[in-house]
């Protein structure tokens, strides 16, 4: 059994391309030319050069000594929150603009939720000079507003998504149509492994760097390639499929995937979807989704914006029916009690979605020897706000 996705666009029975006619040329397009550019020795030498020298990689992967002292097993963090705009989102957008430019596009739209990916792409569009449109949920824009005053200096016009729950879906919704009305001229950057085949495995491959960096570091660091664990948040996925991309077919290497249960799994209050889903089609892929008896999708809640989305790409979907990953449900409060730890252990403020990662050591305990690689995914700044409101500091 493969975890990888086959040449018709599915892992195992989940993935695809369900997209309106309309969109049926850029998607195509993109399919047929993903591979080969990405192929192009001119494309790898500009990418990895960006990343080495725009974003800072590689990132440390970090022995996170006291953090492992208290829950007795060996935590190494990959260090994604010191990159470039302070999360991985930035390895994947940085790939897709040379993709872009490549197919002669001159005006770039993204969705964001909690606010990085919008960073990210308005971050290459002012490197590369092109025009940059992000919708972002109303909801979202006033939890992240640090994260908008960015968007903004960078050059970028932050459109605000007025519909349903003003959240991640809905800027996902908006930014469809935009790309359905200019279809000719008009890239769509997609922050996560969610959306109509190619992007699930594009933004995969984009991220892999991750998992690639953590094969020679742990190796370095343990004379190892392989650690027994690896621990990732899961909302859409990006940092996720990141992280465990090299290890995908390789059993030995147990995955975990933290998703976020809010309030509670059975609160109603949750974006818990490995639980709560069932299979269906968002935003151009077949995946598990939360939703009603008769196909309306169901609100997710998370305190963490970046989490809060009511499906999961069909990478982890595939992950999770096969049993290949292991799924973990954390709480709102878990999770903000995991972060404040770190900050105290560490000296590590991070993002309230690498704080969902962060909380699985008060729920699974690890042996002594265990080598646990934990993708911090993204820097606390951002969060700042619901840290202080939450601890009341």
């Amino acid at each position: 059994m493969s975890y990888n996705v086959n040449n018709k666009g599915y892992y195992g029975e989940f993935g695809g391309a369900y997209i309106p006619e309309m969109l049926y040329p850029n998607v195509e397009e993109l399919r047929q030319n993903y591979l080969k550019i990405m192929g192009e020795p001119s494309f790898q030498k500009e990418f990895n050069q960006l990343l080495k020298d725009y974003v800072g990689r590689p990132s440390p992967l970090y022995f996170a000594k006291r953090l492992s002292a208290k829950h007795k097993t060996k935590i190494y963090l990959k260090r994604e929150d010191l990159n470039h705009t302070g999360a991985h989102k930035i390895n994947n957008t940085i790939g897709q603009i040379l993709m872009a430019q490549r197919l002669g596009k001159k005006r770039i739209i993204a969705e964001t939720g909690a606010g990085q990916h919008g960073v990210a792409t308005a971050t290459v569009c002012a490197l590369m000079g092109l025009e940059c449109i992000v919708y972002m949920g109303e909801i979202d824009i006033a939890r992240q507003a640090p994260n908008v005053a960015r968007m903004k200096m960078l050059g970028a016009t932050v459109v605000p998504a007025l519909s349903g729950s003003r959240t991640l879906k809905d800027a996902t919704n908006e930014a469809i149509r935009d790309w359905i009305n200019n279809p000719v001229d008009t890239h769509y950057i997609i922050g996560s492994v969610v959306g109509p085949h190619p992007y699930p495995d594009m933004v995969a491959r984009f991220q892999s760097v991750v998992s690639d960096e953590i094969q020679w570091q742990l190796y370095e660091l343990e004379g190892t390639t392989k650690p027994n664990y690896v621990v990732a948040c899961v909302g859409g996925g990006s940092n996720a499929a990141g992280a465990y991309y090299h290890y995908l077919e390789d059993t030995e290497v147990k995955l975990i995937a933290v998703e976020a249960a809010g309030l509670g799994v059975d609160s109603g209050e949750s974006a818990a979807t490995s639980v709560l889903g069932k299979e269906g089609i968002i935003h151009g892929s077949k995946t598990l989704l939360m939703q009603t008896k008769d196909g309306q999708i169901i609100e997710p809640y998370s305190i963490s914006a970046g989490l809060d989305y009511p499906g999961v790409g069909p990478m982890h979907a595939n992950l999770y029916k096969t049993g290949r990953a292991e799924f973990i449900s954390i709480t709102d409060d878990e999770a903000m009690k995991a972060g404040l730890e770190l900050c105290k252990l560490e000296g590590i403020i991070p993002a309230i979605e690498s704080s969902h990662a962060l909380a699985i050591f008060e729920q699974k305990k690890f042996k002594p020897n265990d080598i646990v690689v934990l993708s911090l995914s993204g820097r606390g700044d951002k969060d700042l706000d619901t840290y202080i409101n939450h601890f009341k500091l």
